[in-house]
């Protein structure tokens, strides 16, 4: 098998390389991951919530070096890859605290002796994530997985193996037994169909793609597997004609440009009342060409390189076709030369929904302004996108945004605040943004098996 090679993105040079996993590799791989997940699955509940704490300190006191092995391999800035890992933390915390109640037997009144619902684990779990929030998108599903007495089998983005490695490593020394939860170095083409087929792994999860989804979901569809996916974003920030301005414009900075845009949760396209637009153009402006773009690891940095050569490419050709189609350029539109995939932090005006920053899903650090002609024109502008994964509206009046908010089909609806996943709600999307939950009680239900019990004292 040929090796993984992991690249800083920030310098073009060489991280590191991984030996991939042959036939027989997996073969074992699976095989301990089975024997290990029958035992987990007997253990207590109590005491895998244990496990979950040990966890989420281990990660806590290790925060540093987890977060430099993120920024060097994708380019995340180090305050946020920091943040990223201490989230990690708190999520573990959270399912720590709250498994028992999520996973109690919930009783059922029907004219049986007893009656009731139980959750029980499913099995052994392929998870086959993305390197955008390398440690997040694990752990988010390992923790409540885990917790629920299932195993999980880590199918990570080739970028930020070493990530996938190091995550595997804390899991095991946090006390999970071994072979519960590994990390599969792939490297041959149909290996992941391979895996999804093996009666040995019982359900999948997948954040990524449209193409990655419908891949993993035809194969899991044959083999008549349970999928959860989490796929693109075009999130809109609808801002109405009544919004504070001033306030407003420093979060959209913020909605758009964490992790260099890098993200299916970042606002995407904002429409915007035509009342309000010159203001919020000029005030986003200042913003955005004030971002400090360098060096990740280095803690003033705002705007980081982007994970892979391709994607700066992606992204030119966007601002670039859209540009020609109309679009007016405020801020940035253009590669940084020399060393490392860097692109200006950049905004258009004038967008309308041919252009490809519109009708696209853009990942990276651009941002794409549509005047609106009232309110309903925002939210019909919003609505106009095969994705479905969150939105925000940004108003004085909240009920107002609530109730407008409804026009907008998606998994999560935000009025007032900055989309972001968090572990007490469920996240997830509709249309082609995917479907099923992770985090909070739905998502650690997603992989266990609902079963209904009824009981009789006596034969009738």
């Amino acid at each position: 098998m040929s090796d993984v090679i992991t690249i800083d993105p920030a310098t073009g040079a060489e991280l590191g390389r991984y030996p991939g996993l042959d036939s027989a590799g997996i073969d074992s791989a699976l095989d301990d991951a089975a024997r290990a997940q029958t035992a987990w699955a007997e253990v207590p509940i109590a005491e895998r919530a244990e496990l979950l704490r040990v966890l989420g300190r281990l990660l806590r006191d290790e925060a540093e070096e987890h977060a430099r092995l993120i920024s060097r391999e994708m380019g995340k800035p180090v305050t946020e890859a920091l943040a990223e890992v201490r989230k990690c933390a708190l999520t573990c915390d959270y399912y720590a605290d709250h498994v028992e109640e999520f996973l109690a037997d919930q009783p059922v009144h029907t004219e049986a002796s007893a009656s009731y619902v139980t959750y029980e684990p499913l099995g052994v779990v392929l998870a086959v994530m993305p390197w955008n929030f390398p440690y997040w998108q694990v752990i988010r599903f390992a923790a409540p997985t885990l917790a629920a007495g299932n195993g999980g089998l880590l199918k990570h983005a080739s970028n930020v193996t070493g990530c996938a490695l190091a995550i595997a490593d804390v899991i095991r020394r946090a006390g999970f037994p071994d072979g519960l939860f590994q990390t599969l170095v792939l490297t041959g083409h149909g290996q992941v169909d391979e895996i999804v087929a093996d009666p040995r792994v019982a359900a999948v999860t997948l954040t990524g793609s449209e193409g990655a989804g419908a891949s993993v979901a035809a194969a899991a569809g044959r083999a008549l597997k349970k999928t959860v996916l989490e796929l693109g974003g075009s999130d809109p920030f609808v801002v109405l004609g009544d919004a504070d301005i001033e306030k407003v414009a420093p979060l959209a900075v913020r909605a758009r440009f964490v992790n260099t845009g890098q993200s299916c949760l970042c606002a995407k396209r904002f429409p915007v009342e035509g009342t309000v637009i010159d203001e919020f153009e000029q005030r986003v402006r200042d913003l955005v060409s004030a971002l400090r773009v360098g060096d990740p690891l280095d803690p003033a940095t705002q705007i980081g390189p982007l994970a892979k050569p391709s994607f700066v490419d992606d992204i030119d050709r966007q601002v670039s076709e859209s540009v020609s189609m109309g679009a007016r350029v405020i801020a940035g539109g253009y590669r940084i030369e020399g060393p490392g995939n860097y692109y200006a932090p950049t905004v258009l005006a004038d967008v309308t929904p041919e252009m490809p920053v519109f009708r696209e899903e853009t990942f990276g650090p651009v941002m794409a302004i549509v005047r609106a002609d009232d309110a309903a024109h925002a939210i019909r502008l919003a609505d106009d996108t095969r994705y479905g994964l969150a939105a925000s509206v940004w108003t004085a009046n909240m009920e107002r945004g609530l109730e407008l908010g409804r026009g907008i089909h998606s998994g999560a609806l935000f009025v007032n605040a900055v989309v972001v996943s968090d572990p007490r709600l469920p996240f997830g999307g509709v249309k082609l943004s995917g479907y099923g939950r992770e985090l909070s009680r739905e998502g650690m239900l997603e992989f266990t098996n609902v079963r209904a019990v009824w009981a009789m004292r006596t034969i009738a």
